[in-house]
């Protein structure tokens, strides 16, 4: 291969800090050479050529976008976003999608494919070894709406959970509500502590401690919402109003409170986060995120990364915005 030949003693010893003749007895395995050096050596030699594999790439390239979640309207706006911008770019896309995606591991898929100039991986369900271990080996990435913390120099994109979540149950409060009940995410996920902290400040902006009563965490799913929602309306106090993970979480929410004869919102406002479809058509009040700009943010990200960019901030937050519609309203006068 052009990279191979290309990878020569003294772009080595030059990546390793060796002598040259240190570096050529390694790569001959000479027994003078101790195990850790020959190590050192040879990953040097492999980084080398992973850089030269990419600068040969032409200056279009191809992009190996990952999404191991089936494509509805939350992931596929994204991904729809990332393939248009690529095209913008005049950059091609290979896509792996859907949940059987997840039981082929990250680093499995990259290794079966071959050309890639950048990866995308949007909501990694891998651990934070498996995103370091690709940045050791020199390929430039993005994450999209990181699950759990990254490394400080792992580049991402997500939306303000944190502020959204302030804001939305800061108007709750300004309703006057005080007793809120919230169905969190999992409570592994970066997204389900960020939007909690921030449901928690608003509360505490207005003197009010959160209760454990109050919170359930669970799959942001309609049936996991359903069920978390009926249990926390059959408490003998029960919550006036109901701060929900994501839509469709809240579209659970909305389908208990029917079933206990309780009216939207005279008895009880729910909220949701993210402003899909389906809370446009229930008249959910929530939290719109920037799922298409995000996809092209991450787009720019790693194409700047591509063009050997400085990137001044690694962790980019986009703005959120809370929409405002009849799921809501002052609590009951009782």
């Amino acid at each position: 291969m052009a990279g191979h030949r290309r990878v020569t003693v003294r772009a080595i010893a030059a990546e390793t800090g060796m002598s040259i003749a240190t570096v050529s007895r390694a790569l001959n395995d000479h027994a003078s050479v101790a195990p850790p050096t020959r190590a050192l050596v040879h990953e040097a030699a492999e980084r080398l050529r992973a850089r030269i594999g990419l600068s040969d790439q032409p200056r279009g390239g191809t992009v190996f976008v990952r999404c191991p979640y089936v494509l509805t309207d939350y992931f596929g706006l994204i991904v729809t976003s990332i393939a248009e911008t690529l095209t913008l770019h005049g950059r091609r896309l290979v896509l792996t999608a859907g949940e059987a995606a997840q039981r082929t591991p990250l680093l499995a898929d990259l290794d079966a494919r071959y050309g890639l100039t950048g990866v995308i991986v949007i909501l990694p369900p891998e651990p934070g070894d498996d995103l370091v271990e690709l940045r050791r080996r020199g390929i430039p990435f993005v994450v999209v709406d990181p699950r759990t913390a990254l490394p400080r120099d792992i580049v991402s994109v997500s939306a303000a959970h944190f502020a959204g979540a302030r804001r939305l149950t800061a108007h709750l409060v300004g309703l006057g509500h005080r007793r809120i009940g919230v169905i969190g995410g999992p409570t592994e996920w970066l997204a389900s502590d960020a939007r909690l902290a921030g449901h928690n400040a608003a509360l505490a902006d207005v003197g009010v401690l959160p209760s454990g009563e109050l919170l359930r965490s669970v799959e942001p799913t309609t049936e996991r919402g359903h069920r978390a929602a009926g249990e926390l309306l059959d408490l003998p106090n029960r919550p006036t109003a109901l701060v929900c993970f994501n839509d469709k979480a809240a579209v659970g929410a909305l389908r208990a409170a029917a079933e206990r004869g309780l009216r939207i919102p005279a008895d009880l406002s729910v909220t949701g986060f993210d402003d899909l479809d389906l809370a446009q058509a229930t008249g959910l009040t929530t939290v719109r995120q920037p799922l298409q700009e995000m996809g092209r943010m991450a787009v720019t990200l790693l194409v700047r990364l591509l063009e050997r960019h400085e990137l001044d901030a690694l962790h980019i937050e986009l703005a959120t915005e809370l929409v405002i519609r009849s799921s809501a309203a002052p609590p009951p006068a009782a």
